[in-house]
């Protein structure tokens, strides 16, 4: 039986969710306040959805502008997450391929617990993307939708053109090509 991409990312994510749960010590699960914040999180932005991105610090000391007109993927991970664990690298080779094209950019928001965290992951796997770690003020200026990885691209005009929740695999990932 052949699986659609969208079906095998429900059942991958259905099976880690019952492998983790069953298997995990305890030591392994989220902080309180983390699953608290996650509760609470926004949905997915429906597609055509207004996404402002204010200037922001990137981890490493650079500032980040967003460009009028440019297509923009956004990409909330953690150093802790075993779907991101599948889908970064495969967003890395994809930006490696394509970022010389104009007109879009990948900008990838860590919730690690500390920038230092974060860091060490990129620095670690060689990542060269643009990497904001998510403060408070961040986070409140964008707030992650619910669930990680987190995917968005806004299109030239500001507004949402595709969001997924979960692992994407590199059939997805290859379709925000699309939208440059």
């Amino acid at each position: 039986m052949v699986l659609d991409a969208c079906t095998r990312r429900r059942w991958l994510a259905w099976t880690a969710t019952v492998a983790t749960t069953a298997m995990a010590p305890s030591g392994w699960a989220q902080p309180a306040d983390a699953a608290a914040a996650e509760a609470k999180a926004p949905p997915l932005p429906a597609l055509g959805t207004p996404w402002p991105v204010p200037a922001m610090e990137l981890i490493d000391g650079r500032r980040f502008e967003p460009a009028p007109g440019e297509v923009l993927v956004l990409y909330w991970w953690a150093s802790t997450c075993p779907f991101c664990a599948v889908t970064t690298p495969l967003l890395d080779a994809f930006w490696q391929r394509h970022r010389s094209r104009p007109g879009w950019r990948l900008l990838t928001l860590s919730i690690d617990r500390t920038r230092e965290a974060a860091l060490r992951y990129l620095q670690q796997r060689r990542y060269a993307f643009d990497c904001v770690w998510v403060t408070r003020d961040v986070h409140r200026a964008m707030p992650k939708p619910k669930g990680l990885p987190i995917t968005l691209v806004r299109g030239r005009d500001g507004r949402i053109a595709m969001a997924e929740a979960g692992q994407l695999f590199a059939e997805d990932i290859e379709e925000i090509a699309r939208f440059f």
